[in-house]
């Protein structure tokens, strides 16, 4: 079923890379697998081959797999899977590497290649491969694939979805140990990491967790950023300035839901943000973020209502009451806006 966060995402923007971006960040998840082959696909596409058999396609699929096992060992919902078994087994040193691409071949792509391009309950317009594995054992890679692969985003999307299956599969891990998964912002190093007793391992880097859901552009003036090309880097920018709480601010503004990623020229240009307070109008669209965050499905949905409220209403208001708060605690210059402003994604 379509959200309204997901309707919203879709609605602006939604070219072949937004569409990408929905498959991997709002995909209801059972177990980890379109994660690795969104992963796959774009590696593989590099090669340049239009056809991939299924055995090839094996290789980086379960070589994903089975890097994230070796992390995380809980990779789904379910119990048991005989492929992850098998991934197990590889790590352990107990079967060769030509026997796991043998099983991967059989048991890892049962749902994962059908179920790849649905997001809610319908397909979104784009494929990025034609399944032939009645006719040909593979898959035909789509000119879209290829465009997107060889991007100067293609590594970011890459990005974006190794972040996420690190935050779905940390939530997996908590929920099976009947522990409730609350995502924190580490400020020196830049990392989430998990608010549980024992377990302050690093969950991912902040940027890529962040990108996707502001579609690869930045906060305030919607031109693009990246997180691999240094001439338009992006920044991790703190919405509501970080300063607000040496002057009695009652809200841990240091969270993930007050964490933006903007372009050089806004949070730190001569016309730039730096640690004065946002405009209004820019408090619904901080708003709308939070909500993309919230419908993806992983820990940071946890955090964020946690933090925010149980329902997009009282979310709202919470904004609304941090940003008078914030108002008489501000001081030097208010209702900052972008020195330049593209095309609302969202």
């Amino acid at each position: 079923m379509m959200t309204l966060a997901m309707s919203e995402f879709a609605d602006q923007g939604q070219d072949e890379q937004q569409q990408w971006r929905s498959i991997v960040l709002f995909g209801r998840n059972v177990a980890s697998y379109k994660f690795a082959l969104a992963k796959s696909l774009l590696e593989i596409a590099t090669h340049g081959n239009e056809v991939v058999g299924i055995p090839e396609l094996a290789e980086p699929f379960s070589r994903h797999l089975c890097k994230h096992l070796a992390w995380v060992d809980r990779q789904g919902t379910f119990e048991r899977s005989r492929f992850l078994d098998a991934c197990r087994f590889y790590n352990a040193g107990r079967i060769t590497a030509e026997e796991l691409r043998d099983a991967t071949t059989l048991l890892g792509f049962n749902n994962v290649i059908d179920a790849f391009h649905v997001v809610g309950d319908a397909e979104v317009p784009t494929r990025f491969f034609i399944d032939e594995r009645s006719t040909a054992n593979g898959i035909r890679l789509t000119d879209e694939l290829f465009k997107l692969a060889t991007s100067e985003t293609g590594g970011d999307l890459s990005l974006e979805a190794e972040a996420r299956w690190r935050l779905v599969e940390e939530a997996w891990d908590a929920r099976a140990d009947g522990k409730q998964l609350i995502v924190l912002y580490d400020a020196p190093r830049e990392l989430l990491v998990p608010a549980l007793l024992g377990k302050r391992r690093a969950i991912t880097e902040v940027r890529p967790a962040l990108n996707g859901y502001q579609k690869g552009h930045c906060f305030y003036c919607f031109f693009p950023i990246s997180l691999t090309n240094p001439s338009n880097a992006a920044d991790v920018d703190h919405f509501f300035p970080h300063v607000l709480m040496s002057r009695g601010m009652g809200v841990d503004l240091d969270m993930p839901w007050n964490l933006v990623l903007a372009c050089a020229t806004c949070n730190r240009g001569p016309a730039g943000k730096h640690a004065a307070l946002p405009a209004e109008r820019y408090v619904q669209r901080l708003h709308k973020r939070n909500e993309y965050l919230i419908e993806s499905n992983h820990p940071l949905k946890e955090s964020l209502i946690t933090m925010t409220g149980a329902d997009r209403s009282i979310r709202r208001r919470f904004l609304q009451s941090v940003m008078s708060d914030a108002r008489q605690l501000a001081t030097g210059t208010a209702g900052w806006v972008a020195p330049r402003e593209g095309l609302p994604l969202f």
